[in-house]
């Protein structure tokens, strides 16, 4: 490394989880980012996940989309090629304007993502509704956030969150709703960890029905049946009325329909023991948790998608917001309903109409005097007068061909989306499909007739705003590579080409003014109404102001002056100023369990991978957690299905099917399986859970049911396995099953196959010709298969085969010889007897990815040297030091050395 070359320290923030850490980047030409936490950011207060600590790994240009690509014939029958900007905006801009022409605003969409900067979202919504005249605009929040905006809309008259992080501090009791929080939000979990060591009375509970990493630190936890929420919290309302837990004071004065929410409660509710059958879980665990809930005045229930996926996801989201209004316990320090958002700008697309329903500033397209408002102010001439179509409605629109045309920026419905299958064909039979990615090869990008290079994290400049609506930064600290732009100048470049004014931004700075400025206009004028929404006090900053600009919380309707929290003065936002109690009638999901499909499928995220893998993907260093694809279920469950645990199985719905591998983690209760998103075509043969995930939607949210979709389990019968180690990335069609996992220098890949596996099908695989340097082993008997290729004496890839049932060895030792410039003989013999000489004990699979702290390490550790705490375990190994995700983890292998496996 040149010392003497320039060092620049960027402030900026993270772009995973909506908890908006605040991210230091240093950069030193020719040399890779290094990350940490900013110190002065008030959300993370210095600290990173493993995800925000890899973001360095995940910066390179492999991959990348750098240049716009066209499709030379229409509906996929062509090349791709490249073009140059003008040839790919026009073919935009014109395809867009012949529909529109033709067939009316209506035909076209635009289909957008909570990983867009709010600058980025507001153009594309500006475009859309005020000029393109059609709200067919809608975001993958649809898919994590809907339910709480619709929540919060129907409880308060606008999409707010009352309170803000400083709360999990000062809260009595913190009730976590289909969350696990300590892997998906890991740095405020930690918070709240460190709260409760400052203070042990402070007491944890954990709604869910996995038993996941977060409840290792939970008092209380309650795996109830998946989709009874709005039973135990009605339950918990109609107790807490019944025991006299109520603020009379501030419900009669800030509140109404409390006496309609509660008749709905007590029809089944009333009775705890009742509340307990249906919800399945222990009497007296949850009468302790109602009693808690009663005697405690500070509390904050912090919900996630276990509530929002779901397809009664907004009454989940009024029924707990429900149990605050009646006792009061909102607008103060330490208490409230609290939605923690998925995506780094799901709340910043929210303030800007993000949403098929929604205008931006937090106006409505159903209110004629904020849709004129809006209409004056955008000088727009062709303002949207109805709703657009939500995520799933729309690719069925599609699909019809009543949407001709369909631009899809920063996401990936084809893996993201339920019912997956359905997007493909809908792309497929669709006239023109834009996308707008950092990425050249997704399964999305695969369909699209003209490809866009956008700008990446680190290279793009904008706000975004985070769970506790803070405002905060991204800027760049790294080139534009090759000719990417940012996504607002290439919506704004389109628009102009289709005619429209008022989209002649020179900068984000611009754009972000006049989202300040609109947020004020005619706010609070009787007419339009008054919206808590108001950052105009950030209007008018000059270009060094905005660059500068420090986290803020809005409102901010004067300079300077951010807001904690909201409703300390008990006014509300709906008309007259009082929150709405809103009846909620439980029911359970559409598609239930039968003969067929005896299973419910639940999703969601792995510890240290975010979304389909195309940036946490690259990390080596995030891959060891969780390498492949799984399929979670009980024991007993497996035993009836026929599957094993570590071969691979079958998991079919109604709608689609994947493979994965299975795996007992004694988080799932039986009749349930869990299997993570992160997986595609790209990183794996069949492994897209959403093919599997059932199209129903709330039928207010418009949200999909992602944590209940009837399936069943079968085995997925290989004769043989294998893993490839490769220096550069290999096609391996052909296989039964593969899933390519980033190792460190090196591509690995995971495989099952039917069939022979020789030496001709390895030299095929590894692309070694008849005179590469080629070394091999190989038992047909025993049906084990051994071979390497060098170049120039030095490892270029290894394959090891083995019969279903064999091992194979482990694969850290054979990682450790990619970095060898040239392997050693002795290691050539070693390498084919699959075994390294004085090979020491394997560390098993990765618990610690910020040290690389394995299981069996830390298992021996714990009985070599009697530890008894997690604090022990981090001072002699180092694992749990760092960012913490992996404390719950260790946490339990102290409790399963203690009481032995019946623990788990």
């Amino acid at each position: 490394m040149d010392m003497s070359l320039p060092v620049q320290t960027v402030r900026t923030t993270c772009p995973y989880c909506g908890v908006g850490c605040g991210v230091t980047a240093t950069v030193r030409p020719g040399t890779i980012p290094i990350m940490a936490g900013d110190s002065a950011h008030t959300a993370n207060q210095g600290r990173l996940c493993v995800k925000g600590a890899a973001l360095g790994e995940t910066l390179d240009l492999d991959g990348r989309l750098l240049y716009p690509m066209v499709r030379e014939d229409s509906n996929n029958s062509g090349a791709m090629r490249r073009a140059g900007w003008d040839e790919a905006l026009d073919r935009v801009a014109g395809g867009f304007a012949a529909i529109i022409a033709e067939h009316g605003p209506d035909a076209v969409a635009l289909y957008v993502s909570g990983q867009l900067l709010t600058e980025d979202y507001y153009v594309a919504n500006k475009f859309m509704k005020g000029y393109v005249g059609s709200a067919n605009i809608d975001t993958n929040s649809r898919l994590c956030m809907s339910s709480s905006v619709a929540g919060h809309k129907r409880a308060f008259g606008e999409d707010l969150v009352p309170g803000c992080y400083e709360d999990f501090e000062l809260a009595g009791m913190i009730v976590l709703v289909g969350s696990n929080t300590a892997w998906c939000h890991p740095t405020l979990f930690q918070r709240i960890l460190r709260a409760k060591e400052a203070r042990p009375s402070l007491r944890i509970v954990v709604i869910d029905p996995r038993r996941t990493a977060t409840c290792e630190s939970a008092d209380i936890h309650l795996p109830v049946k998946p989709g009874t929420d709005v039973w135990l919290f009605n339950g918990l309302l109609s107790y807490l009325a019944q025991h006299g837990a109520v603020d009379a004071a501030f419900v009669a004065a800030h509140t109404e329909g409390l006496d309609a929410a509660l008749a709905v409660a007590n029809v089944d509710c009333s009775d705890p023991a009742q509340v307990a059958r249906i919800c399945r879980v222990d009497p007296a665990t949850l009468l302790a948790f109602y009693e808690a809930f009663a005697a405690t005045d500070n509390i904050v229930t912090a919900y996630s998608q276990g509530v929002n996926q779901s397809s009664s996801g907004t009454d989940k989201v009024n029924a707990i917001i429900n149990c605050h209004l009646l006792t009061g316990r909102i607008g103060r320090p330490g208490m409230g309903p609290f939605s923690l958002t998925g995506q780094p700008n799901a709340m910043g697309g929210r303030e800007v109409g993000g949403l098929a329903n929604m205008l931006a500033a937090h106006m409505e397209l159903d209110n004629p005097v904020q849709r004129a408002a809006v209409k004056a102010f955008w000088n727009a001439p062709a303002m949207a007068a109805k709703p657009g179509l939500k995520a799933v409605d729309l690719f069925r629109a599609v699909e019809a061909g009543t949407v001709k045309a369909v631009w899809v920026i920063a996401t990936n419905p084809l893996v993201s989306l339920p019912d997956a299958d359905q997007v493909r064909r809908a792309l497929e039979k669709c006239e023109l499909v834009v996308v707008s990615d950092i990425v050249g090869a997704t399964d999305t990008t695969a369909w699209a007739d003209v490809l866009l290079p956008a700008l990446g994290w680190g290279e793009k400049d904008g706000t975004v705003t985070n769970s506790e609506r803070c405002i905060s930064r991204q800027r760049a600290f790294l080139p534009a590579p090759g000719e990417a732009r940012a996504d607002w100048w290439a919506l704004c470049e389109v628009a102009r080409r289709m005619g429209f004014d008022g989209f002649d931004y020179d900068s984000p700075h611009a754009i972000f003014d006049e989202h300040a400025r609109l947020s004020g206009w005619r706010n609070g004028e009787d007419e339009a109404g008054r919206r808590v929404f108001d950052i105009s006090g950030m209007s008018g900053m000059s270009r060094q102001a905005y660059d500068d600009l420090e986290p803020i919380q809005w409102p901010v309707p004067r300079a300077g002056e951010g807001t904690r929290h909201l409703f300390a003065d008990g006014r509300f936002a709906h008309p007259g100023g009082k929150a709405r109690f809103v009846a909620t009638a439980p029911r359970l999901p559409m598609h239930a369990v039968d003969e067929d499909y005896p299973l419910a499928l639940n999703t969601g995220r792995m510890r240290d991978q975010w979304h389909t893998m195309t940036r946490t993907g690259k990390s080596p260093r995030l891959a060891g957690h969780t390498p492949e694809p799984i399929v979670d279920l009980h024991p007993n469950d497996a035993l009836l299905c026929g599957v094993r645990e570590g071969e691979l199985a079958r998991v079919t719905s109604r709608w689609g099917a994947m493979v994965a591998r299975v795996t007992h983690s004694g988080a799932i209760a039986r009749g349930s399986v869990f299997v993570p998103i992160h997986w595609s075509d790209q990183t794996a043969s069949d492994a897209r859970v959403g093919a599997l995930v059932n199209p129903v939607v709330d039928p207010v949210s418009g949200e999909p049911e992602f944590k209940h979709t009837p399936v069943r389990v079968e085995p997925f019968v290989v004769e043989w396995q294998a893993f490839v180690l490769s220096r550069t990335a290999l096609a391996v069609d052909g296989v039964a099953n593969w899933t390519r996992v980033q190792g460190d220098g090196f591509v690995r890949y995971e495989m099952g196959g039917r069939g022979a596996a020789h030496a001709d099908w390895a030299r095929a695989v590894l692309k070694a010709d008849g005179e590469a340097d080629w070394i091999e082993y190989d038992d047909a008997g025993a049906g084990a298969y051994r071979a390497a290729h060098l170049v120039e004496g030095r490892l270029q890839a290894c394959v090891f085969v083995a019969r279903r049932a064999a091992p194979l060895p482990p694969r850290q030792w054979l990682a450790g010889l990619f970095k060898q410039e040239t392997l050693a003989p002795a290691d050539r013999g070693t390498l084919l007897a699959g075994r390294a000489p004085q090979l020491g004990p394997d560390p098993g699979p990765t618990v610690c990815s910020c040290f690389g702290v394995g299981r069996n390490t830390i298992c021996t550790a714990i009985r070599e040297r009697n530890l008894e705490t997690t604090a022990q375990v981090t001072a002699c190994l180092k694992a749990g030091g760092n960012c913490g995700s992996c404390v719950p983890e260790i946490g339990k292998l102290l409790v399963l050395a203690r009481y032995g496996e019946k623990a788990a």
